[in-house]
């Protein structure tokens, strides 16, 4: 049972595109002391400004989570987010000479990859845990998300967009580092060629090519490769959904049903289900006994010695 806080092992790097910025980004991810949580640094800008990954320091939700304070802007962090959340990474430092985060492929893989690489550090200070106690709603037209107490973290994401390809997918996770690592992590962002040049007279997807976006036209996938999943579309939707549900800033027990978000209605979610604290309570636990007296799951994040070469 993965009770302790994790950091990494060691600092690592790496150089990559911006979605919609379309600007080169050099990313440094950096170990971090327990209870300090993801923080993203601006390198690029002068004092160095530092913004915490929270839900209250959203700023925009256009086509992907940014955060930001005081004039400083960090956009597209929900798959490095997802990546940290995924392998049980409570605290570190993110240091970016630029606006976004690198789309990579389009992702969380690479920052798997990179994390695994660094290694995984476990740290002396218990995870603090979000335990959903009482059943709790959002509404957006046809776009929903409940939440229903649960004895372990649990997904279920739903989508249905008006194209014969994306009709009426479903995928259910009882969250693990490995299943996610296996099953969501390597899900692409993915977009309609329809839309393309509209988001690009918009100061948007500058950055986005086959490279790192799974694109459809009316009837077919333009991507070479094809599909990393039958149901690559849906798992990408789970996978945004970790990434934004992540900067609540701890692991949740409880059970998530879906239905067509995006990162808007996640992110009103989280306002809302945070401010009204009787349907949570936070919890620790300092032994693997404590878990089981609970009668809690707690989710296992995974090894942690560092990737192979």
């Amino acid at each position: 049972m993965d009770y302790r806080q994790r950091t990494l092992k060691e600092s690592i790097d790496c150089t990559g595109i911006g979605l919609h910025s379309g600007e080169k980004v050099h990313i440094v991810l950096r170990p971090a002391a327990p209870n300090s949580g993801i923080c993203f640094v601006r390198s690029d800008l002068p004092g160095r400004p530092r913004v915490p990954a929270s839900f209250d320091h959203v700023l925009d939700t256009t086509l992907a989570t940014t955060v930001g304070i005081d004039g400083c802007r960090i956009g597209t962090i929900e798959h490095l987010m997802a990546a940290f959340f995924g392998l049980g990474i409570d605290n570190a430092v993110v240091e970016l000479d630029g606006p976004e985060v690198p789309i990579m492929d389009g992702s969380a893989a690479p920052f798997v990859f990179l994390i695994k690489s660094a290694g995984i550090r476990e740290q002396n200070a218990p995870k603090r845990f979000l335990l959903i106690r009482r059943p709790f709603k959002v509404d957006d037209g046809n776009r929903s998300i409940a939440i229903y107490p649960s004895k372990e973290l649990k997904i279920t994401c739903m989508i249905d967009f008006q194209h014969p390809m994306l009709r009426n997918q479903t995928h259910e996770l009882t969250f693990s580092g490995r299943d996610f690592t296996r099953d969501i992590s390597r899900a692409r962002t993915f977009g309609f060629l329809k839309d393309v040049e509209t988001l690009k007279k918009h100061g948007l997807a500058k950055g986005g090519s086959l490279d790192n976006v799974v694109v459809v036209d009316e009837f077919r996938i333009l991507n070479e490769d094809g599909l990393r999943y039958k149901d690559e579309f849906v798992r990408h939707k789970l996978l945004d959904f970790i990434g934004d549900l992540s900067i609540v800033g701890s692991p949740v027990i409880g059970h998530f049903v879906v239905k067509k978000s995006g990162h808007y209605l996640n992110q009103f979610m989280l306002r809302k289900l945070m401010a009204s604290e009787r349907h949570w309570r936070w919890v620790t636990f300092e032994s693997p006994e404590a878990c089981r007296e609970n009668r809690v799951r707690i989710p296992v994040f995974g090894r942690l010695e560092p990737m192979a070469a």
